[in-house]
């Protein structure tokens, strides 16, 4: 296939992805637990983190079909792995952190974010360097995230208690 060929695929099949692992429990301010965090100054509003999410999902799928595309190159198949692996462990991390409550885990799953994406990028790196640059606005928002997810830890001791009882906010798409 042609890269636009790949690329009518791949972004929209991770944006799809990641809009999916979002509707798993209702984050920012319009989930109760959240708002009633203390949370650090550097929190970006609400509006921002859909915007740079479709923004960083369509960049990482762009990257994706730049590697697909590069047909025969070596250690394509380990990029791509390393691709899925990085994304995976991200589409947790929002159902995890808002739906479950995992605050401590949340910032250990970003940290292993952090380090399968910049596996990736390097792999990426290796067959296309504009693949790899496309990585980069997601490594520099998940460390931020990071970052935020370790303050919002310290600055809540007990948070991953939620309040009035509850163990949960993740939707059921059962019934």
């Amino acid at each position: 296939m042609s890269f636009p060929r790949w690329a009518a695929v791949t972004v929209p099949a991770v944006l799809l992805l990641g809009f999916l692992s979002g509707s798993i429990a209702p984050a920012g301010s319009e989930n109760a637990w959240y708002a009633a965090l203390a949370k650090p100054a550097a929190t970006p509003p609400d509006w921002a983190f859909p915007v740079a999410w479709t923004t960083l999902y369509a960049l990482m799928g762009l990257a994706l079909a730049m590697i697909l595309h590069a047909r025969g190159a070596r250690g394509r198949g380990v990029a791509i792995a390393l691709f899925v692996v990085a994304l995976a462990l991200n589409l947790v991390w929002l159902p995890l952190f808002f739906g479950a409550h995992r605050v401590t885990l949340g910032w250990m799953l970003i940290a292993a974010m952090v380090a399968s994406g910049i596996l990736a990028t390097i792999a990426f790196g290796r067959i296309r360097s504009a693949a790899a640059w496309a990585m980069v606005p997601y490594l520099v928002w998940i460390g931020y995230a990071g970052v935020l997810n370790w303050r919002i830890d310290r600055l809540n001791p007990g948070a991953e208690l939620a309040p009035g009882g509850r163990t949960t906010q993740i939707i059921s798409q059962i019934g």
